[in-house]
């Protein structure tokens, strides 16, 4: 599946460098309740703070009862995330669930382009005209099916096959997989951008077919919602 469409530029340290010598960026995803009497301007303000030092953050209003509000925080310091969690829990937004991941080059990304290379490690988020978002974490099994076992030979083309099926969605749906071993529950952390809802349904559909999804993969639970602005989310929220 593509990338991230776009990149940020890279410092000029770092001009000269591969993007395979780039340390990850940090990711946090909250989901939030957002309570009664809320600082909306204060969690605005916090949001904004946040992206003015170099950071991004995502918002979403969030369908169902995993929360009222999603933020996907992105840039280079854990530090800045954490002080952004802070901030908005102070003001009333208190997480119901987190995940914590970084931007990473899979092993099996030797082959791949190198401005894809760079959308998977400095992503541009979130993508013009996809407002339908989910996000999951997974796992590759370790039962009968062991994809640890498997040769890297063997995960190789699994991996290609996987993404081959991925590209029939290029235009409709594009993907964040962040890093997650040792730093949460799970190994990856999986973000999905998508033109409608449909389309998020059938990626994920078509997905769980192929071998590398059907044999190995261990799928955490599904959080989704509308991509939108801080101030409209949060005005929305606050009327109800």
């Amino acid at each position: 599946m593509s990338g991230p469409a776009g990149h940020n530029p890279e410092p000029e340290s770092k001009a000269d460098a591969s993007p395979d010598e780039w340390p990850g960026w940090a990711v946090l995803h909250l989901f939030c309740d957002l309570a009664r009497g809320a600082d909306i301007d204060a969690i605005e303000t916090a949001i904004k703070q946040c992206q003015a030092d170099d950071h991004q953050v995502v918002t979403a209003e969030l369908l169902g009862h995993k929360g009222d509000f999603g933020l996907i925080g992105l840039g280079p310091s854990f530090e800045r995330l954490r002080q952004l969690q802070s901030e908005v829990g102070h003001a009333g937004c208190t997480p119901r669930w987190s995940y914590v991941s970084v931007t990473e080059l899979s092993e099996y990304s030797g082959g791949v382009p190198e401005a894809m290379k760079v959308a998977r490690l400095r992503p541009t988020l979130p993508p013009a005209g996809m407002p339908a978002v989910c996000f999951y974490p997974m796992s590759k099994r370790r039962g009968a099916d062991n994809w640890y076992l498997l040769s890297y030979e063997e995960r190789l083309q699994l991996m290609i096959g996987h993404g081959r099926v991925g590209r029939r969605f290029h235009g409709r749906v594009v993907q964040l997989v962040t890093g997650s071993t040792g730093l949460d529950d799970w190994e990856w952390g999986v973000t999905l951008f998508g033109r409608s809802f449909d389309d998020l349904k059938e990626c994920v559909y078509e997905m769980r077919f192929d071998p590398a999804s059907a044999r190995f993969g261990e799928f955490g639970p599904f959080v989704t919602g509308t991509v939108g602005s801080p101030g409209a989310i949060l005005s929305s929220l606050s009327r109800r």
